[in-house]
């Protein structure tokens, strides 16, 4: 049985590879996105999982598909469009060394997730014995809001069959025509939502704050019934909310840090395995920040699975 179906986009990455001629600028292809980099760390920690997106039909697609198999993540809700090919980004490397990202997304199959009758169907079926499912504020803003309406009428159903839904805000203005629309995509699919998964500069970027932001998040979330939220604050204690109950857990210092970019999907992914094996909050947390301090020390968000288990059984 699954234990948690991640839904989202995958895409294609280009980043800078090693040291080129002068004048030349080489680029490394890989894969990436923010539920996929969270369903391969989940599958290496050991939890049977699935990957729920939208592919084309081409050779990326199906390269796509391979590094999923050779992971043990099931595929089988991957629905493959004819004609289409997937969403494509590309890093680069400023001289001061911060990272800038490009985007060709627009016609990714991955924007028709959930605006399919019969595709619906055939996943509520397949879920029927899933523990949980996981998604992001970025799957909700690139499916729009026919795909919006109809997942978040799936994970009803879903949720009065038995099952839970984990969710990261992951917030990125630039896929959202205003901040309300996605304030307003957000409070729908938290009123649904088990666990939370949130993040300190996503919270204030999209809602703002007077200071207080666990008071602020609190309040804000009062009525949505999540029964544990997650936030995580960078270097800074994670504090875990279950009611009125607080947690903090300390953040180990890490350093030679070379890459953070994935630092929350890892997070989550320690996070959920721990969670769906019974772990206290605690514990999951403790999980996750080992997680986390392992991806940042290397670049990109998908690393060696060999070098990934042995730094974390490390820490």
């Amino acid at each position: 049985m699954t234990k948690i179906a991640c839904i989202g986009e995958v895409m294609i990455e280009l980043a800078v590879a090693p040291p080129a001629p002068e004048g030349t600028e080489l680029k490394a292809l890989s894969y990436a996105g923010d539920t996929y980099n969270t369903v391969v760390t989940l599958a290496r920690l050991g939890t049977q999982a699935s990957y729920i997106t939208r592919l084309g039909d081409d050779n990326y697609s199906d390269a796509v598909i391979s590094r999923l198999q050779a992971e043990h993540i099931g595929s089988e809700n991957i629905v493959r469009q004819q004609g289409k090919v997937p969403g494509l980004y590309m890093i680069h490397n400023t001289p001061d060394g911060e990272r800038e990202f490009f985007y060709w997304r627009d016609r990714a199959p991955a924007r028709e997730l959930f605006h399919h009758e019969a595709e619906v169907s055939a996943l509520e079926a397949s879920l029927a014995d899933c523990n949980m499912v996981y998604l992001s504020g970025i799957t909700l803003a690139i499916i729009g809001d026919e795909g919006r309406s109809n997942l978040l009428s799936f994970l009803r159903r879903y949720k009065d069959n038995g099952g839970k839904v984990a969710f990261d805000s992951n917030y990125r203005p630039r896929l959202w025509q205003t901040p309300e629309q996605a304030q307003q995509a957000n409070r729908d699919i938290l009123g649904l939502t088990d666990l939370a998964l949130l993040t300190l500069d996503d919270e204030e970027l999209l809602w703002g704050t007077n200071g207080d932001a666990v008071g602020e998040l609190q309040h804000r979330y009062a009525n949505c019934d999540i029964a544990e939220i997650v936030l995580k604050r960078g270097s800074e204690d994670v504090v875990i909310l279950q009611g009125q109950e607080r947690t903090t857990v300390p953040v180990p210092k890490v350093t030679n840090i070379v890459d953070t970019t994935a630092a929350g999907d890892t997070f989550n992914a320690g996070y959920l395995a721990a969670h769906l094996e019974g772990k206290s909050p605690e514990q999951c947390a403790q999980q996750a920040n080992r997680c986390a301090s392992v991806i940042i020390r290397h670049r990109g968000g998908v690393i060696d699975k060999s070098v990934f288990l042995n730094e974390v059984a490390e820490r």
